[in-house]
């Protein structure tokens, strides 16, 4: 499992790798909160370690951040004696634990290991919550009246069904009304990303494991194919899966029955199986990176769920679902959008698809004056970047007012977030190096590298 590292003093960074190397961890290190949310979005992490206090992105922001747009990671919080009333502020706010300096390895370990632990149960808790089935009118697309119409056909069967589509269009979304839709319904929900998860922890998340099969093994673990017994077990970004397990689900799926890693007896599978990815399988065989017949073994029902900016007319269905939801999480009343305010939206290509417009959808309420949400209070982005740009920097509020402020902060953040990397921030920042570095100079920057 790799492990994230974020924190500003290097001495305590590079000790830390270290310790974690020595306890069996894979570990890398960010010098910083805004370097540490670039990785995040780079490569897959198991958990994070943050300190509280760092220059550019603090702990609490970078995990506030996570928490909203980035990855569903654990977090342990480092904080000094002086900053205890800070940790427990961002256990609040979703950390697992937190741990003080100087810390002890063994401790260290041991807290990191309970996170993750924690992190996993919760997870799985959270997925076996009942479904409630969708009630009213649903979405009027053309496209999704389609859709609508293969899952009440394929939903009460047991064949298997991929589900395609962009990031965010909501196929998990799908995948559960159609678990709530099949003979499968009373029994838990269980979804798993596939490409969140270590190639190493894969198979033992998904088979389960023996006592004693491995080092560290000292107790037996059930699988997901197990825990979704008489349910539904949705894997979710298929096409991330490694060729080794590739073969190993395919002789699931003929035979139904797995194998726990050091076991021998045979357990029948006695669960709904759905897929879903992001990606073009037919393009992956093609590339030999999927299995053929793998493919046409989970592409019995396939199911393509168009992008947001092909469903306009689904967006007052969904405004209306979503907002409705969030006004109930948040405390706020709202009873709807301004016209104009829906005239933006159709009009916006949603890059990020459904979970753009939620995120959207919960800006605007945290800021609404009343309680119809209006054009302003959208407040549309150019990108549905999750990056801090630079155009977000200069328009933050914070901001001193001259001009020689504004670039100055602009120059220090790009500079954080590619840790003192001058070509790559001027990259972002649309300028020369040569520039970069007179600019440096000008204002008398000091940013590592």
């Amino acid at each position: 499992m790799k492990i994230l590292v974020a924190d500003d003093e290097k001495n305590i960074r590079e000790a830390l790798v270290k310790l974690l190397k020595a306890s069996g961890w894979e570990a890398e290190a960010a010098e910083n909160g805004l370097a540490a949310q670039r990785r995040l979005q780079e490569q897959a992490f198991a958990g994070v370690i943050a300190d509280l206090k760092m220059p550019g992105m603090d702990g609490l922001e970078l995990l506030t951040w996570c928490r909203a747009y980035g990855p569903d990671v654990p977090f342990v919080m480092i904080s000094a004696h002086g900053e205890i009333a800070d940790a427990v502020e961002a256990m609040k706010r979703g950390a697992h634990d937190y741990i003080t300096k100087p810390f002890d390895p063994d401790e260290l370990d041991f807290r990191l290991r309970q996170a993750l632990e924690a992190h996993r149960d919760h997870r799985i808790a959270r997925s076996v919550q009942p479904l409630a089935a969708e009630s009213g009118p649903g979405p009027q697309s053309p496209a999704w009246r389609r859709i609508d119409a293969l899952v009440r056909k394929a939903a009460p069967t047991t064949s298997l069904i991929l589900i395609t589509g962009e990031s965010g269009t909501g196929k998990e979304v799908l995948a559960r009304r159609i678990h709530a839709d099949s003979a499968f319904a009373s029994g838990p929900f269980l979804a798993i990303n596939i490409g969140g998860i270590p190639e190493n922890l894969l198979e033992s998340e998904l088979f389960g494991f023996e006592k004693g099969s491995f080092t560290g093994a000292d107790k037996r673990k059930n699988g997901l194919f197990e825990l979704a017994s008489e349910g539904t077990l949705f894997l979710d970004e298929i096409g991330e899966m490694p060729m080794p397990l590739q073969v190993k689900l395919l002789r699931v799926l003929q035979e139904r029955k797995i194998q726990r890693i050091g076991g021998t007896v045979q357990i029948p599978v006695e669960s709904r199986i759905l897929a879903a990815t992001n990606r073009n399988l037919s393009e992956e065989v093609k590339a030999g990176r999927f299995r053929e017949d793998l493919f046409y073994r989970l592409n019995v029902v396939p199911i393509l769920v168009p992008p947001l900016r092909e469903r306009a007319e689904d967006l007052p269905w969904l405004c209306s679902r979503l907002l409705e939801k969030l006004a109930k999480s948040m405390g706020k009343k709202v009873t709807g959008l301004t016209a104009l305010a829906m005239n933006r939206l159709r009009g916006y290509s949603f890059p990020g698809n459904i979970r753009e417009l939620e995120n959207l959808l919960e800006r605007a309420l945290i800021f609404a004056e009343g309680e119809v949400i209006t054009e302003e209070d959208l407040d549309l982005p150019k990108t549905s970047s999750t990056v801090v740009s630079t155009e977000e920097i200069l328009s933050a509020p914070s901001l001193g007012s001259t001009l020689w402020e504004l670039e100055r902060r602009a120059i220090t953040e790009c500079l954080l977030k590619w840790e003192g990397n001058q070509t790559k921030a001027a990259e972002e920042l649309g300028i020369t190096r040569r520039t970069m570095f007179n600019k440096i100079k000008e204002y008398g920057l000091a940013i590592s590298g």
